[in-house]
């Protein structure tokens, strides 16, 4: 199965284009044990809600550093975690931001795929397509969502810079059209609309099924109806995932009536909901 045919159709088994991050802070997990035990415990809970109400994202996003803070007990959660919602036939984006080059990428991406299994990383494109090319060449079939405009305040900085006429995040998505292969992606993103509309143009004009990977909305503060609004404009806007982290996991703080997976289930229901393509 090739990785678009695998996010349309997990998109609509699930019926739903959302991505939930599982991003572990400890000072807000309400479990007790040991550090691996918390963090295991706790988004066990919330998969195992989600199993029983049958309202399901149509992929995950465990950050790595997230659970790298936390040493080895950090790593052995997130191996874990990782199999328990694969194993539930969740579609895994494993977010670890690599940018390096020849062996030490080739080595990245066996990390990724043979030790951790996920089924698509974010990559930093940097040092050019040779940061990219051991993720795709060494692992077909597989997703491989490239930095071209991030959701951060200070992306600007860097990625707005004007080469001739044009903004460096314009030239970056034009880039991955020309490097393009099936599981190629972008990630975009929801802080900022006009950009994302831009960067959607490209793609929609090119001919080509570049599937984005949309940060930001919720706590940072984008706008889930605008991006909807730019999806719509796809001809298949299920190869898309918004995402959502914090205002997931940690939705207990605004439903302090629920425990904390039932919290999470119910603002997952709700994202799903709000969403009309």
């Amino acid at each position: 199965m090739s990785y678009l045919t695998e996010l349309k159709e997990k998109s609509k088994k699930y019926n739903s284009i959302i991505c939930m991050g599982l991003d572990p802070v400890l000072d807000d997990i309400p479990e007790q044990g040991t550090i691996e035990e918390r963090i295991y415990n706790f988004y066990e809970k919330i998969l195992n809600k989600i199993v029983a109400k049958n309202i399901y994202p149509a992929s995950v996003k465990p950050n790595y550093a997230f659970y790298a803070q936390y040493g080895i007990d950090g790593i052995n959660a997130l191996s874990k975690i990782i199999d328990i919602y694969k194993k539930e036939g969740l579609h895994i984006i494993l977010d670890v931001k690599r940018g390096d080059i020849g062996k030490t990428a080739a080595a990245y991406a066996k990390e990724s795929f043979d030790f951790f299994k996920a089924d698509a990383v974010t990559l930093a494109p940097y040092m050019g397509l040779d940061s990219i090319a051991p993720f795709m060449d060494n692992y077909p079939g597989k997703g491989y969502y490239v930095l071209t405009k991030t959701s951060n305040p200070s992306s600007g900085d860097i990625q707005d810079l004007k080469l001739g006429n044009k903004e460096l995040y314009l030239i970056m998505a034009e880039k991955l059209i020309e490097w393009y292969q099936d599981g190629l992606g972008s990630v975009v993103g929801a802080t900022y609309s006009e950009q994302l509309s831009s960067i959607s143009d490209i793609f929609i004009n090119s001919g080509k099924e570049i599937p984005m990977l949309i940060p930001g909305v919720g706590t940072q503060g984008g706008s889930l109806s605008e991006v909807v609004d730019v999806l719509k404009r796809f001809s298949d806007p299920r190869i898309h995932r918004i995402n959502s982290s914090s205002g997931i996991n940690y939705a207990y703080k605004k439903y302090s009536n629920l425990n904390y997976d039932d919290a999470a289930v119910k603002a997952l229901k709700e994202l799903n909901d709000n969403i009309e393509l």
